[in-house]
């Protein structure tokens, strides 16, 4: 069933507090030191809150990888040509590129989509080997003018809740987002600018590993872009339709897609935590559902995660995107579900409780 847009922002409400509560309960009377599992015993708190279940089940997961071209890349901004991401497409759909094999690892699918890569790929689609909800063959070059229209940012959205909305139908119980597209850290590095306040210099970051002088060429083509369009930081249909990417509004349309169906959604790096900038300023309540995957090298992450308001599960130096690091944060959100439900409580254990906390969590 088609739901718009409007339709989800109205159907997105917050976890039950009452089921945080009870969660932390029973987390609380486990069998170890108190808190000894640390963060992972928010992440339970958290799935079991989103599942509204103390048996909260994320073993049958996705990553969805949005793929998509950008006019800015004519710009330079890029150290590939834009024809990498058609090429890539294919590595996926070959089943040979990092989020193949970290997928694979993880017991997790991936799902390509083509939200918007800027030469026709119509044979994969018939194929079924990828989905097809292409907005555009790219977007506009966002130094000269917006990258897409207002329509075409709603029509990014509501494909990538539709595809949320197909997955869960499937079974699917936890959801990672990944991208793909050349150029594509430069309208995330603008998002987060304009929703942050902070100058493009200061979150804009070397992407695919170009060198100073075309870093100082980035930055300035975000500067004038933003100066160029105005983009209105109260209104993230506006901000996304003026410096965004077609594979980002999918990627934010997926994670508000995860929140009105109520399962929780693993983030990945700077791109997609640009779509999750987006998404939380379209539905503030949609935060509930996210779970950072990982902190990027890219050093406007950090400021992206401050603004989410989210702790990342790992740290290893990534910065590739394609949801590699969902996919491997997706092993540490299943070990989480699985101790709020498989591991006893001291009564269960019979294991006796301390007599007082004090230098427990060494014990």
């Amino acid at each position: 069933m088609h739901l718009s847009l409007e339709q989800v922002l109205s159907g997105i409400r917050p976890v039950e507090q009452a089921w945080r509560v009870k969660a932390r309960k029973r987390l609380d009377d486990l069998a170890i030191p108190h808190n000894s599992l640390g963060d992972l015993l928010d992440l339970a708190e958290q799935l079991a809150a989103i599942n509204e279940s103390m048996t909260p089940s994320v073993a049958k997961k996705m990553v969805v990888t949005m793929a998509g071209d950008h006019g800015v890349a004519a710009e330079g901004v890029s150290a590939f040509p834009q024809e990498v991401t058609r090429q890539m497409v294919n590595n996926f759909v070959a089943g040979g590129a990092a989020i193949n094999v970290l997928a694979e690892t993880a017991g997790a699918g991936v799902t390509v989509v083509d939200m918007g890569v800027a030469v026709d790929l119509s044979v994969l689609v018939e194929q079924k080997k990828i989905l097809s909800y292409k907005v555009g063959y790219g977007t506009q070059n966002m130094a000269k003018g917006p990258a897409m229209t207002r329509e075409q940012a709603v029509q990014g959205l509501e494909a990538g809740i539709e595809i949320a909305g197909l997955l869960v139908k499937s079974g699917i119980e936890l959801l990672g987002t990944g991208d793909m597209g050349i150029g594509n850290t430069t309208p995330s590095s603008a998002i987060l600018a304009v929703f942050s306040g902070r100058s493009p210099r200061q979150v804009t970051g070397r992407g695919t590993g170009i060198n100073d002088s075309a870093l100082d060429n980035k930055v300035q083509v975000i500067e004038k872009a933003i100066a160029l369009n105005k983009p209105d930081p109260k209104d993230a249909l506006d901000v996304l339709s003026k410096v965004g990417g077609f594979e980002i509004a999918g990627i934010a349309g997926l994670i508000l897609g995860a929140a009105y169906y109520r399962i929780p959604v693993v983030v990945d790096g700077l791109i997609s935590s640009a779509g999750a900038l987006v998404a939380k300023n379209l539905a503030p309540n949609a935060i509930d559902y996210m779970i950072a995957a990982h902190q990027s090298m890219e050093p406007g992450h950090q400021y992206m995660l401050e603004e989410l308001g989210l702790k990342p599960l790992l740290d290893l130096n990534l910065r590739l995107g394609e949801g590699t690091g969902a996919a491997l944060a997706m092993h540490i959100v299943e070990t989480a579900s699985r101790v709020i439900y498989k591991m006893l409580t001291f009564t269960d254990a019979g294991v006796t409780e301390p007599e007082n906390t004090g230098g427990m969590a060494n014990a």
